[in-house]
């Protein structure tokens, strides 16, 4: 095992507290507010707790990223812990999403010792960025250099497919996402948003469907053109949908070669916008 190696990342990646303290990860953690009371994403607002709140709020929660002074403590934290030849790789939020990355970078700046900090905008978030961190931790357990790390995180971040399918538009209707007039129409249509990611890491609609069912079929017409008969990695992401995670990941491992899968529930920082019932999905190839 690499003991040099720290892997970091910020709670918009779901990873939940109890895992990241086995498996040795930090976490960076972003705010989130209800009007005057703010909590602390993954330790004092959790999904369960978010998702009741967000159906019953007259207005959106707003989510907060970390500033860069925290950003620099966590960093001082770990050189102070580990030594001053520690590697630091810090996955970060999609920079398109949110200012979290920005303020990683500005905090390695702050520091005034030099540190060997490398800061990775992940162009994703949720558990498709935990994927990249998952991945990262097991290479440093197996004994991988810094470099073999980064060229692999860098082959997943752009290698994977990823799918987000939302039950309803009136989130994003309300966090100013949508106008008015089409979230109704969506809303009485039927129509399903299937959201991605483009390669800057912004979100955009790939489709719409009338139906969870066609767009969970969308979805997997487009897993089957990628995947191939290579062997994939999943993971699947819900918002207080357990039930259809399950089913998903079941029809996945029946049709695919796949041979690690991650299930985890959506937090405050995606969950804001896709609200609950949305079932997301990635796939990346494994080399």
């Amino acid at each position: 095992m690499t003991s040099s190696i720290v892997i970091v990342t910020d709670s918009a990646s779901d990873i939940n507290t109890s895992i990241a303290t086995e498996q040795g990860i930090e976490i960076v953690p972003l705010k989130v507010s209800f009007g005057e009371e703010a909590f602390i994403d993954g330790v004092t607002m959790l999904p369960e707790e978010f998702f009741k709140r967000i159906q019953t709020a007259e207005e959106m929660p707003k989510t907060s990223q970390p500033s860069p002074a925290e950003f620099a403590a966590k960093f001082k934290e770990i050189i102070d812990k580990h030594g001053s030849d520690v590697c630091i790789i810090a996955i970060m939020l999609s920079s398109k999403l949110s200012g979290t990355y920005q303020s990683a970078v500005i905090g390695k700046s702050l520091l005034e010792e030099e540190a060997d900090i490398t800061i990775i905008d992940s162009k994703k978030g949720s558990y498709f960025q935990a994927l990249f961190v998952m991945e990262a931790v097991k290479m440093v357990r197996n004994g991988f250099t810094k470099h073999q790390i980064l060229d692999e995180i860098d082959r997943m971040i752009h290698t994977m497919r990823e799918f987000m399918i939302l039950d309803s538009l009136e989130y994003l209707h309300k966090g100013g996402r949508l106008g008015k007039a089409s979230a109704m129409i969506g809303s009485l249509l039927n129509i399903k948003l299937v959201l991605s990611l483009d390669e800057t890491g912004a979100v955009y609609a790939f489709d719409k469907v009338r139906g969870k069912k066609k767009a969970l079929a969308r979805m997997m017409d487009e897993f089957r053109e990628y995947a191939q008969d290579a062997k994939i990695k999943v993971t699947i992401m819900h918002a207080n949908a357990l039930d259809e995670a399950k089913a998903l990941k079941e029809r996945l491992q029946e049709e695919f070669h796949v041979i690690e899968t991650y299930v985890s529930e959506i937090g405050s920082v995606i969950g804001t916008y896709s609200g609950p019932g949305a079932i997301c999905c990635g796939m990346v190839r494994a080399e």
